[in-house]
């Protein structure tokens, strides 16, 4: 999120300083477009849907060393606390469930990231996601050859549609506050024709551990609002809004 990271140099920071507000911005992105609002809303959509109002809340992490290993300088990155993950309400095992705290020299944990544009995860916990996926999916739905570079692809003949997008499992990320980010198909799946479907998450590179092991990108953040509270340090979450049969291209500017 280029100027929006988590120092005294960025734009938020400034913003706050000079206008005198609580450090404090939304995020709203859709696939054509979204917008960023610095301070409090209202974040109206139309058909006069007030973001805000669905919002639920978790800590936002400090992590206290850069990506150089810099212990005491912290890391930028907006982090939280992702304590399991489900599929279809089923806990995903398989990969050692450390890997989403941060340790003592800055790994490990959950960050949320708008350059990397699909969620990356670490190669164990990717896995056994995939895995868990796959078994979820319902039976006379066929697994078809993957497309680059998803590791889980459909024949779409067989996968209803909803509100929230594909009829598929849905993926929850259990958080520290105890409250669920839930995932539902319109922020799992990527349509790479008119006749697949892939699981919408990445595997990261194999040479080398990733410092952070799990990314959450751009597709699962799509018309969710997104609200980063830097003076409490907490990130607010809407989870999709097409359950509002509203998404964020639709900010009503003329509210403000």
């Amino acid at each position: 999120m280029a100027g929006l990271g988590r120092t005294g140099a960025s734009l938020p920071a400034q913003l706050s300083t000079y206008f005198r507000f609580d450090p404090k911005f939304a995020l709203c992105l859709s696939r054509s477009s979204g917008a960023v609002f610095f301070g409090d809303g209202p974040y109206t959509l139309l058909p006069n849907v007030d973001a805000s109002s669905s919002l639920t809340y978790t800590p936002l992490i400090v992590n206290p060393v850069t990506e150089s290993g810099f212990l005491g300088d912290a890391s930028p990155k907006y982090f939280i606390g992702v304590k399991s993950i489900k599929v279809q309400d089923k806990r995903v095992s398989g990969f050692n469930q450390s890997l989403l705290t941060i340790d003592g020299e800055g790994r490990g944990g959950t960050s949320i990231s708008t350059a990397a544009p699909y969620t990356v995860l670490e190669t164990t916990i990717y896995k056994a996601l995939v895995a868990a996926f796959v078994k979820a999916m319902p039976k006379n739905v066929q697994k078809v050859a993957n497309v680059a570079p998803f590791g889980a692809c459909f024949s779409s003949k067989n996968i209803g549609s909803t509100r929230l997008g594909p009829a598929v499992p849905s993926i929850d990320l259990e958080l520290q506050s105890k409250n669920v980010w839930r995932i539902n198909g319109a922020n799992s799946m990527v349509a790479v024709n008119n006749n697949v479907l892939c699981l919408g998450f990445v595997e990261a590179g194999t040479d080398f551990a990733p410092v952070i092991p799990v990314i959450i990108g751009g597709h699962q953040i799509e018309d969710n609002l997104l609200q980063f509270d830097l003076s409490r340090s907490r990130l607010g979450f809407s989870s999709s809004l097409l359950g509002r049969s509203t998404t964020c291209a639709n900010f009503n500017f003329t509210s403000l």
